[in-house]
């Protein structure tokens, strides 16, 4: 790490805890009241159990006056149940992206959207490129719906699914800042095909979980390049941040407040930081007061 950026990482964050936010990536867990499914691949324990109320009190605590509830893979599969519950509690405060399959119908999907989701998750990155070659029909209902497909990436796995993505028509939501391999480089072609997703202009890139494009300790200077290269590509009005709280499966120690500190590090500017922790999540994704 250089002097500079350990001094910046230092820096005190006074205005991005004092500006309102949204926080656009993060999940529940409530097994006490939700158990999980007996045959899920793994399940959230610990420090990792995230109810309702616990993240109530994490985003009081940090400013943060609404949030996007994901719906984990891990824990819960398809069962959307506690991220509905945390909908119906937040009344209003927060938004939901579910889980569903493949053939969800246009009256799932209807059913969800009434309940506060507004897309549905694409993880790629856990579930592999071949699982969503078939995705297309599930895309074309979500753009009669005006929905977003939450995409999950890693390295080069974007390139084979490209085509369909942009074909579909479908307003494209990319996960932590699209999980480039930290050792290729910027000219890596699943990274550079998520920058040319820019000109669609129905693309926006989560700013969040550096981890996953790092091979270095917090703050990830490594991952410093991309998010300079997506804010370029995609300016504030299609990047929005996320704190990816409660930080499953992190590979070391990961708290909120640094995260925020963080981010103010690298979008230094005032009022992009406006539009990306504000501004932006609040006219696509439909928050109000």
């Amino acid at each position: 790490m250089t002097t500079a950026i350990a001094a910046a990482a230092a820096a005190e964050p006074a205005q991005a805890f004092l500006q309102p936010k949204v926080d656009c990536h993060v999940h529940v867990f409530d097994p006490v009241r939700f158990p999980y499914p007996t045959d899920n691949f793994y399940k959230p324990a610990g420090a990792e159990i995230a109810t309702t109320a616990q993240l109530g009190h994490v985003l009081g605590a940090h400013g943060v006056r609404n949030a996007l509830i994901v719906g984990p893979n891990s824990g819960y599969g398809l069962d959307n149940r506690c991220l509905l519950d945390a909908l119906v509690q937040g009344a209003g405060r927060y938004k939901g992206v579910a889980v569903v399959g493949l053939d969800a119908s246009r009256d799932e999907l209807q059913a969800l959207q009434a309940a506060g989701v507004i897309g549905v998750t694409l993880n790629v990155a856990l579930l592999g490129v071949d699982f969503y070659r078939n995705a297309a029909p599930l895309l074309q209902r979500l753009r009669e719906l005006d929905m977003w497909a939450q995409v999950q990436v890693q390295h080069d796995e974007l390139v084979p699914l490209r085509g369909m993505l942009v074909d579909s028509g479908a307003r494209l939501l990319f996960d932590h800042c699209g999980r480039a391999n930290p050792q290729a480089g910027l000219g890596q072609a699943g990274f550079q095909a998520l920058l040319g997703l820019a000109e669609t202009g129905r693309t926006v890139v989560k700013i969040s979980s550096l981890v996953k494009t790092s091979v270095q300790p917090y703050p990830y200077p490594d991952a410093w390049p991309y998010v300079q290269a997506l804010l370029e590509a995609f300016t504030p009005q299609a990047l929005v941040w996320a704190s990816d709280w409660p930080f499953l499966r992190a590979p070391e120690r990961i708290d909120y407040g640094p995260l925020l500190a963080l981010f103010e590090q690298l979008v230094p500017d005032a009022a992009a930081r406006q539009a990306m922790l504000w501004d932006t999540p609040r006219r696509l994704f439909g928050f109000t007061d």
